[in-house]
């Protein structure tokens, strides 16, 4: 996404955060990744669902594609028509799809929420959180849970974790 792209700084590219938001920071793109996940497949569908005009779904769609996080086959040949199809990369981004939601229902009261999550079998809603797959524990604990250089860092990126703030636990 050229757009976005535009918008990172030279020195943030590193990041794995900056280089994510390349990718599915345009909220277009998001609503169509949840709209897929949905189960629409089809331009004309993205297109009613999101009413979001030709030019912009088109370019959006193309993106997704070049990204590798949908895949576009026909459907149809006479005439030619295509669907747009998660690719493996593309169902990765669930998660994060999810976590966003729920954070955007942490802020409602049950009430005021038009979508919730719940188990397909049981009916009943869920409350995602990320955990760590080793311990089970939230993540959401920045005190806790820190970001470092790792092994691929530059010297500015190691630099930075170098120097970083104390967080309230360390100090």
């Amino acid at each position: 996404m050229v757009a976005v792209a535009s918008r990172i700084r030279l020195s943030d590219r590193e990041c794995p955060l900056s280089t994510t938001v390349e990718h599915v920071g345009e909220w277009w793109t998001l609503l169509i990744l949840h709209d897929a996940f949905d189960g629409y497949t089809r331009f004309d569908q993205f297109q009613e669902s999101l009413g979001i005009s030709s030019s912009m779904l088109t370019t959006r769609l193309k993106t997704l594609v070049a990204d590798g996080l949908l895949e576009r086959r026909p459907y149809q040949s006479n005439p030619v028509r295509h669907e747009y199809v998660l690719t493996k990369l593309g169902h990765s981004l669930r998660p994060v799809i999810v976590a966003l939601a729920a954070w955007g229902n942490s802020r409602l009261t049950s009430a005021e929420r038009s979508m919730i999550l719940i188990d397909a079998h049981s009916g009943e809603e869920v409350e995602p959180v990320v955990v760590d797959a080793k311990t089970g524990r939230r993540l959401d604990d920045s005190a806790t849970y820190v970001f470092t250089a790792g092994p691929a860092a530059s010297e500015a990126m190691r630099h930075r974790y170098a120097t970083r703030p104390a967080t309230p636990a360390e100090a």
